[in-house]
């Protein structure tokens, strides 16, 4: 015959027992984290004006596992460098996962007032072209004023946004948000008041 277990009660344990207990991380401290990590990669990368630096700071994502980096970033604050960076990177990741499906939505979504801000896009662009241009927008942190660079990942998360709701019949809420954070960032940069 199987016994069966005995259940034991709990056992009673006195706040010096939980206080011992270590926790996660500080939330502070990791969003402090996060915006140290942001300024510090954006004005190292800005510091040279010498195209292979630039090219090496967008290239970061593959060539030095940022990933790790850019998780902090996504749970800062949506107007925020970090966050901000983290949005850019996002779009700039789905770019590389389906290019030949995001040229498409940008062919379709092109017809937006909102693309005066990304000159210099062929029309209409191939999988090619929209890595270039996803790599550009990125660059765009790297080189010239970071509000344009916001202004410019907004228009581009606009663009595709349009496309993918044309090509699905849905709304694509996602990149409208990030189009909104980006824009806000922009605003937020011109006036001094970017965390």
């Amino acid at each position: 015959m199987n016994e069966i277990p005995r259940h034991r009660r709990p056992q009673m344990k006195d706040s010096d027992f939980f206080d011992a207990r270590e926790g996660g991380a500080d939330p502070a401290f990791i969003s402090q984290a996060a915006q140290d990590s942001a300024h510090a990669l954006v004005d190292r990368g800005r510091q040279s004006d010498d195209p292979e630096i630039t090219e090496r700071f967008v290239r970061l994502a593959e060539t030095e596992g940022i990933e790790a980096i850019a998780e902090l970033w996504q749970d800062s604050p949506p107007r925020s460098l970090a966050g901000s960076l983290w949005r850019i990177f996002a779009v700039r990741s789905a770019v590389q996962k389906d290019p030949e499906r995001m040229a498409e939505y940008f062919r379709l979504g092109r017809g937006n007032t909102t693309t005066a801000a990304i000159a210099g896009v062929p029309e209409p662009p191939d999988s090619d072209e929209m890595l270039h241009l996803a790599d550009r927008v990125l660059a765009g942190m790297y080189v010239g004023e970071i509000d344009v660079a916001f202004d410019r990942a907004a228009a581009f998360c606009r663009v595709i946004a349009r496309g993918q709701t044309l090509a699905n019949g849905t709304d694509s809420t996602d990149l409208i948000t990030a189009a909104t954070d980006l824009e806000a960032s922009a605003q937020a940069y011109r006036a001094g008041r970017l965390d």
